[in-house]
């Protein structure tokens, strides 16, 4: 039947128009962006696990941000450890020096003591944005140094910052090269020399604000060769101490590498499995978005002929 009132061909056309201009705006939109899903209304699931992997992901590069600043503090920490090494080990081939006969420990003095004034310059410049691994200058200075090393989120959904630490504390007391406060640095305690059996509590440096103070390395004519000799024994178990120090700090340095390289690899990872939760097939958008433009001027005909029905029943009249 046909009818002046209802043009029944021109509404089935409008509405066909209707959808295939969704279809349309949504393959621009997909085509535009990249994305599939761009909002909780496109995939409630996939936005949401999405949305929850990019907070995660943003959390991990701070802490690669962390890991690097850490990296920093303990590579200062670690080159004036070695430097230190360097130089109680010269002051110690120079306490052998003085053991010989015939020599002038007056002057291997001086050089010893120019060599100890090095440690404090070497300790006190050390230091990394305000942190100074190598000098104790206040009990705070006790606590083991962390470094956030990584962001993890557990099946339950509970987040948690994982921490990578370094001990402070040794069997003799701190891994301080120098404390300024008390006695208990490598270079500063007298428990080096209770160790190997010494008479004199020798040890390398006082502290600068230590009401405690024991015997300094020094030499002389009249110094006895069995001191010289605890003070070579003292100095190589200093050596010792440091060079476990050096070691803590080198392993530090090594699984800070390693987290950073993996925190990078699970960024990675995240990205690619949010691209396959949210990103669009650009290929087939572009060619849905052809086809629909296609049906779309074919729609706009077929309303064009539906509307053209009643002039012609009209010239019929």
């Amino acid at each position: 039947m046909t009818s002046i009132l209802t043009n029944v061909g021109a509404q089935s056309a409008v509405q066909q128009m209707r959808f295939l201009n969704s279809a349309r705006d949504r393959s621009q939109h997909e085509v535009a962006t990249g994305l599939n899903v761009s909002r909780a209304a496109d995939n409630t699931a996939y936005w949401s696990i999405a949305t929850t992997m990019r907070s995660d992901n943003k959390a991990l590069a701070a802490a690669g941000d962390s890991l690097g600043m850490g990296a920093a503090a303990i590579g200062v920490a670690h080159a004036g450890m070695v430097a230190a090494i360097d130089v109680v080990d010269d002051i110690k081939a120079k306490l052998v020096t003085a053991r010989e006969s015939g020599v002038d420990r007056n002057k291997v003095d001086s050089d010893i003591t120019a060599l100890r004034a090095e440690l404090f310059t070497i300790a006190d410049s050390s230091q990394f944005n305000g942190e100074n691994w190598l000098v104790r200058d206040s009990v705070g200075d006790d606590a083991n140094p962390e470094i956030v090393g990584s962001f993890t989120r557990d099946a339950r959904g509970n987040v948690s910052v994982k921490t990578l630490q370094y001990s402070m504390t040794n069997a003799l007391g701190t891994n301080h090269l120098v404390d300024d406060i008390a006695d208990n640095g490598i270079l500063t305690s007298a428990l080096f020399a209770t160790q190997v059996g010494a008479t004199t509590d020798w040890v390398m440096l006082n502290g600068r604000q230590s009401g405690t103070t024991h015997t300094e390395f020094a030499l002389g004519n009249a110094t006895a060769d069995t001191e010289i000799e605890e003070m070579i024994s003292v100095s190589d178990a200093m050596l010792l101490a440091m060079t476990q120090a050096a070691a803590n700090l080198g392993s530090m340095i090594n699984r800070i590498e390693m987290q950073g390289e993996y925190i990078t690899d699970l960024q990675d990872t995240h990205d690619r499995g949010v691209g396959r939760l949210v990103d669009a097939d650009l290929g087939e958008s572009s060619a849905r978005l052809r086809a629909v433009q296609t049906q779309n001027m074919l729609a706009s005909q077929a309303l064009s002929i539906a509307n053209a029905s009643p002039l012609n029943l009209m010239q019929l009249l």
